[in-house]
C-alpha cells in the first residue's frame, strides 16, 4: 500500500514573517494520523526557519530546486550539499516554471537528477505536457520522452528516493484541472512505462503524484484514482484552511 503525499509548492511567495505564520497555522491544524506524510517547499531563503519550527512535526520540508554541482561559480545557485547542511533532504526537481521559464532540459534534469541520487535527496520529479501537446494527442509521447531521458539512466535502488508529480502545464494557474479520469490515466501510462523499464514490483511501489489546481472541492475525487498518491499543490498551499482539508482528503 504506497502511503500519499501530499506537497505544497509555496513558489516565490511569502516573507518570513508570512511564512512562519503560514507554517504556526498548519502545525496549529495538521494531524496526518500517519496515514498521508506531508511536505511544505518554501523558498530558500525561508528554509532554515522552515526546518525550525517542523521539526519534531508530521510535516517535512522540501527545496524547490537546485544545482547540478557541488560547488563553483554558479550565482544565484544552490547545491545538495547546501540543503543537506541545513537539514533539507528533499528536492522538487524538473517543474514546469523551471523548464518554461529557465530554460531546463532533459539534459539537465538528468544531472540534477543523478546528484539528488549521489546525494540521497528524495527527489520530487515533475513531468507533464502542455495544451499545445495535448490537443495533438502527444501527451504521453511527451511525458514518456521527459521520463526516458531524465531518469532512465538511473540504477533501479535511485527510485527508493524519487517521486513522480504528474503536471499537465494546462492545468497549473489556470483554474482550468484534468478530469479525475485524464488524470488516471497519465498515471496509470507513467506507470506502464517505468515497469517496462524496470519491472513491475519497482513500478508499482512507486508514487505518483497529481498537480494540476487541486482544490479542497476535488482532492478526494482526484485522490480516489488507483494511480494517484497525492498531490504537488501550488496555490491552494498558500492557505492553512485549504491546504489541510486537502491533506484530510488524502487520508481517506
Amino acid at each position: 500500500m504506497r502511503k500519499k503525499i501530499v506537497a505544497g509548492n509555496w513558489k516565490m511567495n511569502k516573507t518570513l514573517p508570512e511564512a512562519k505564520q503560514l507554517i504556526q497555522e498548519l502545525l496549529s491544524k495538521v494531524n496526518t494520523e500517519n496515514k498521508v506524510e506531508v511536505y511544505i517547499a518554501p523558498s530558500f531563503v525561508n528554509l532554515p526557519e522552515a526546518v525550525e519550527q517542523t521539526k519534531n512535526s508530521d510535516i517535512k520540508v522540501a527545496a524547490q530546486n537546485m544545482h547540478f554541482e557541488d560547488s563553483g561559480a554558479y550565482t544565484g545557485e544552490v547545491s545538495a550539499d547546501m540543503l543537506k547542511a541545513i537539514g533539507v533532504d528533499k528536492v522538487i526537481l524538473g517543474h514546469s516554471e523551471r523548464r518554461a521559464y529557465f530554460n531546463e532540459t532533459d539534459e539537465m534534469l538528468q544531472k540534477k537528477a543523478h546528484k539528488a541520487y549521489e546525494k540521497q535527496m528524495m527527489n520530487i520529479f515533475c513531468v507533464g505536457e502542455k495544451l499545445e501537446d495535448r490537443q495533438a494527442g502527444k501527451h504521453f509521447e511527451v511525458v514518456k520522452s521527459q521520463l526516458e531521458n531524465a531518469l532512465f539512466s538511473l540504477p533501479m535502488q535511485a527510485y527508493k528516493n524519487i517521486v513522480i508529480a504528474y503536471e499537465p502545464v494546462w492545468a497549473i494557474g489556470t483554474g482550468e484541472t484534468a478530469s479525475p479520469e485524464q488524470a488516471q490515466e497519465m498515471h496509470k501510462f507513467i506507470r506502464e512505462t517505468l515497469a517496462k523499464k524496470y519491472g513491475r514490483d519497482l513500478a508499482d511501489n512507486v508514487r505518483i503524484l497529481y498537480g494540476g489546481s487541486v482544490k479542497p472541492g476535488n482532492a478526494k475525487e482526484i485522490f480516489s484514482q488507483p494511480d494517484v498518491d497525492g498531490g504537488l499543490i501550488g496555490g491552494a498551499s498558500l492557505d492553512a484552511d485549504s491546504f489541510n482539508a486537502i491533506i484530510e482528503a488524502a487520508k481517506n
